[in-house]
């Protein structure tokens, strides 16, 4: 079936970078396009066809009413709508209010970003677990920065675990607060990208915006604050409800980690891990799992993302299998499909 959008003004700026977002809807709908003089022709199955024309055609309406996509909002979107078929473009445009956090203004690019901020917005404990790229500590950086300039939160607590990723940094000069601040640079980060400099480091002077790892947070009672707790995957369960326990009154925490990357030395169980377990499904906290189809980085995240989980299930799988030869006395054994050495 052949079908074909009209080409309006402005409309070259669906294609992309390298035209990554036309070949995005070709791939996932697996429909061909053809750019001609004033149209662009759709070609594939009558369903595939007819969900490409759709969302063009909600393209060419949000331009033409003034709809600007940016940085790489268009392609999030995309990856929604062409894997999603029972949302729309507009609809995940217009769905996905926008907020203003200080200088940025911020719209979730994704259903479970939505429902994250969301969830921020409903709950006193929040966890956002999932890959790196997902939007997790950006957007609890964002939700904490707008309680705190309107007066809903007197002040914001950034932690996380202060644990070598691989490497060994070895003696830090400086005094202690310089030592640790490496390993806390993602949430200045988020922070800088939010407000001013002068104004943030205003706050940090006050200790309006307190940035320190978690073991600075042992003894104390965080009231009237917006926690937000990052690479909780590399904290000790005995870290984990230490931190979970800090919470006082009119508090907000936010816990965000990825399961997959958990740094913590010797084989220790990662309390993000442990918390999942323990509370889950207790009224007042909200879990919002993300994947990587929530990856808003480069596209190659996305595809770098799958391709670990592939290798850790064919790993997980492999180990199974030789732990189970080893239990039947068959260690050794070459699993099926290949042959043992002569």
């Amino acid at each position: 079936m052949k079908s074909s959008v009209q080409i309006t003004r402005g409309i070259e700026s669906l294609f992309g970078t390298r035209d990554e977002n036309i070949r995005l809807i070709e791939g996932g709908l697996n429909v061909r396009t053809r750019l001609l003089n004033d149209r662009l022709e759709i070609e594939g199955e009558a369903s595939g066809v007819a969900r490409a024309e759709n969302i063009l055609t909600d393209y060419v309406s949000l331009v033409r009413e003034g709809h600007v996509f940016n940085n790489g909002d268009l392609n999030s979107f995309l990856r929604v709508v062409t894997t999603d078929s029972e949302t729309s473009l507009r609809g995940l445009v217009e769905s996905g209010k926008q907020r203003s956090f200080g200088k940025k203004v911020v719209a979730p690019k994704t259903m479970m970003q939505r429902r994250y901020v969301d969830a921020i917005e409903r709950n006193d404990l929040v966890f956002g677990v999932g890959p790196a790229g997902t939007g997790k500590t950006y957007l609890a950086v964002a939700m904490a920065v707008s309680a705190l300039m309107s007066k809903r939160v007197s002040r914001i607590i950034l932690t996380r675990p202060a644990v070598e990723a691989g490497e060994r940094l070895g003696f830090l000069p400086g005094t202690l607060q310089e030592k640790v601040d490496p390993y806390l640079r993602p949430l200045y980060d988020a922070l800088y990208d939010m407000l001013e400099a002068e104004k943030i480091d205003k706050l940090l002077e006050r200790n309006t915006i307190e940035v320190a790892p978690i073991a600075f947070m042992r003894g104390r009672t965080l009231n009237d604050s917006f926690i937000i707790m990052d690479e909780a995957q590399n904290s000790t369960p005995e870290q984990m409800k230490m931190i979970l326990t800090r919470q006082g009154f009119n508090s907000k925490m936010v816990v965000t980690g990825d399961p997959t990357q958990i740094d913590l030395p010797g084989g220790l169980r990662s309390g993000l891990v442990e918390v999942i377990d323990v509370l889950r499904g207790i009224e007042g906290i909200s879990f919002v799992q993300f994947d990587e189809r929530d990856v808003v980085r480069h596209s190659l995240v996305q595809k770098i993302v799958k391709a670990y989980e592939r290798y850790n299930e064919i790993i997980g799988a492999n180990r199974q299998l030789t732990l189970k030869l080893s239990d039947q006395g068959l260690e050794g054994t070459p699993p099926p499909g290949e042959t043992s050495a002569a």
